[in-house]
């Protein structure tokens, strides 16, 4: 009952084939431990190190040396090679590897023998004295050791890594396994999280939560997931964001909120989309886009400093300088200088079509100019804003919940912030006079009866809250998935979700 070698994963194999021959081989192992009365599944182990701990506390021991210090550990066998009467193992945990020296002279030949028989990717726990071997191999020396679960599905070959990204985003599970990077980019993401709502908190924001499930989805212009409640004998929508319940909150009083959660839209996937993805929204009473673009100053520096180690970071080759104060600047001033001619909320949609598509521009019949404006930008603006910018101002048309710009007709208080191309937040001063809401979601409701199927119906729960009178407020929404991507140098929005969707695998039966 000897250890598969390892060459036997050939590098351009994966562990997916579930007649996989070492597969049989190792079920073959448990049932014959198992008749020897050793069960390959136990429980009741626990360890008082971690491999990371123990580099750090013994990192700087000169070679073959012994502590006379016993510790356990427990983790993932990785591999194994030996070498004589001697047997060395890599042992990983949450927290890194450290090597396992096994040898007769402190396991005795029977368990020496027992300890070879452990395949790449079982489950082991070990008690034993932390050394250095004669290279200056920080090890611990086995003198017990147990297997805590066996490997039936062996890893991908060591040398080779799991590089198919089809697989990698499937597996999971595999992908932070065998790949350092991958576990690098989900504790980076833990990170970004965690300190997201701290920054909040600390400003006296109270995190909440509202439905998923919702009778009316709203709050953006996005085509919601359907879905049927039996008991209640209703048509449901998964949620598309979470502005309008919180801001609800807001009129009973919260007058500071947050959630941190998934919202899902029935949209295409790409490099920056995915069905469900996380977002921050937050509203503030007293406040408005200004005071919201010094939060986001603050609360993006401090996130970058604590989940990156500095402000300025790299990204994809470029440097990016994430300390405040952010440019400011109009959108439709950004959208004037990329067609070389000046465009106001005044400009007919005929000409500003005209131009657009003089620009290279591909426009869709029928925009209004708010969308088209917006497609300009799309198009023409937005990938060349690589420092940190506040685009300002937008068209009311593309804009439904947002405060009519208090000075430029036209115009709404809202702000996106761009960094390296990419949006990463949007907010507005909110809208609170409910009659001119009502005809806005009026619009909307005109909008979807032509058969625009990103717009929605009078939400007339939210309307009436908002009837009761809502305070003069700023609200926001930060990316989550896209400030991570940002901070862990990935182009590829999947990187960073740790379970993206994907189309189902082809099967053969």
């Amino acid at each position: 009952m000897k250890p598969e070698p390892t060459p036997e994963i050939k590098p351009d194999e994966t562990t997916e084939v579930d007649d996989h021959p070492l597969i049989a081989r190792r079920a073959d192992k448990v049932a014959r431990l198992r008749a020897a009365g050793v069960e390959p599944y136990p429980v009741g182990y626990t360890r008082d190190a971690a491999a990371a701990d123990l580099h750090r506390q013994f990192g700087g021991l000169e070679a073959d040396s012994r502590t006379g210090v016993t510790v356990t550990v427990a983790g993932r066998l990785m591999n194994t090679r030996q070498l004589g009467r001697l047997i060395f193992g890599v042992l990983q945990d949450y927290s890194g590897q450290i090597q396992l020296f096994a040898a007769s002279g402190s396991l005795g030949k029977e368990k020496l023998a027992d300890f070879e028989e452990l395949d790449q990717g079982d489950w082991v726990w070990v008690k034993g004295e932390v050394i250095t071997t004669r290279r200056g191999e920080l090890s611990v020396n086995v003198g017990e050791f147990a297997l805590l679960a066996k490997g039936l599905r062996p890893l991908p070959a060591k040398w080779h890594g799991l590089k198919d990204t089809e697989i990698r985003f499937r597996r999971r599970e595999l992908d932070l396994l065998v790949n350092p990077e991958a576990r690098r980019i989900a504790e980076t993401r833990t990170r970004v999280v965690s300190e997201l709502r701290r920054q909040f908190d600390i400003r006296g924001f109270v995190e909440v939560e509202t439905p998923v499930l919702q009778v009316q989805a709203g709050g953006a212009l996005a085509r919601p997931f359907e879905t049927y409640h039996n008991a209640l004998g209703l048509p449901m929508f998964l949620r598309i964001a979470t502005e309008l319940h919180l801001k609800r909150l807001v009129v009973g009083g919260m007058e500071r909120v947050f959630e941190l959660g998934r919202v899902f839209r029935n949209e295409g996937i790409d490099a920056r989309h995915n069905p469900e993805f996380t977002t921050l929204e937050a509203y503030q009473a007293l406040a408005d886009y200004h005071d919201l673009m010094r939060l986001i100053e603050e609360v993006i520096s401090a996130v970058t400093q604590h989940a990156a180690g500095g402000a300025v970071i790299s990204y994809q080759g470029r440097s990016v300088d994430l300390r405040p104060p952010y440019r400011r600047v109009p959108m439709l001033e950004l959208v004037s200088d990329a067609l070389d001619r000046p465009v106001r909320p005044t400009t007919p949609v005929e000409e500003l079509t005209i131009r657009a598509q003089a620009a290279g521009v591909e426009v869709a019949p029928g925009l209004g100019f708010g969308k088209l404006v917006e497609e300009i930008f799309d198009q023409l603006v937005q990938p060349g804003l690589w420092d940190p910018t506040f685009v300002i101002d937008h068209p009311l048309e593309i804009s439904p919940l947002a405060r009519r710009h208090r000075s430029e007709e036209g115009l709404v208080e809202r702000f996106e912030l761009f960094v390296a191309g990419s949006e990463l937040v949007d907010a507005f001063t909110e809208l609170n006079d409910p009659v001119d809401q009502r005809e806005r979601f009026e619009h909307q409701a005109e909008a979807r009866a032509t058969g625009d199927q990103t717009a929605h119906p009078i939400d007339l729960d939210f309307l009436r809250a908002l009837e009761l009178g809502m305070p003069p407020t700023g609200g926001l929404g930060i990316g989550v998935d896209r400030l991570v991507m940002l901070l862990t140098d990935q182009k590829n929005l999947r990187e960073v979700v740790l379970f993206p969707h994907l189309r189902p695998e082809a099967r053969s039966d």
